[in-house]
């Protein structure tokens, strides 16, 4: 479980990342986000992209606390 929320963590911040260098960078990282290819989300780009950081960040927040034991 750990490691799949590690990768969810990873791909959402990777992709909100992705999604801002796209926008301040006129388009030159848009074949790598997906938040650009969807249609309804045009024109909230800037504020989905920080909104999967802060999921990014709540996830892999949470797979720091799934692999803790409890003793």
């Amino acid at each position: 479980m750990k490691n799949l929320l590690g990768f969810a963590c990873f791909v959402l911040l990777a992709q909100g990342v992705g999604g801002l260098l796209s926008e301040f960078t006129d388009g030159w990282w848009t074949p790598w986000t997906v938040v650009h290819k969807i249609g309804f989300l045009h024109g909230y780009e800037v504020y989905v992209c920080v909104l999967l950081i802060v999921l990014g960040v709540a996830v892999g927040a949470a797979s720091d606390t799934v692999g803790k034991k409890r003793t």
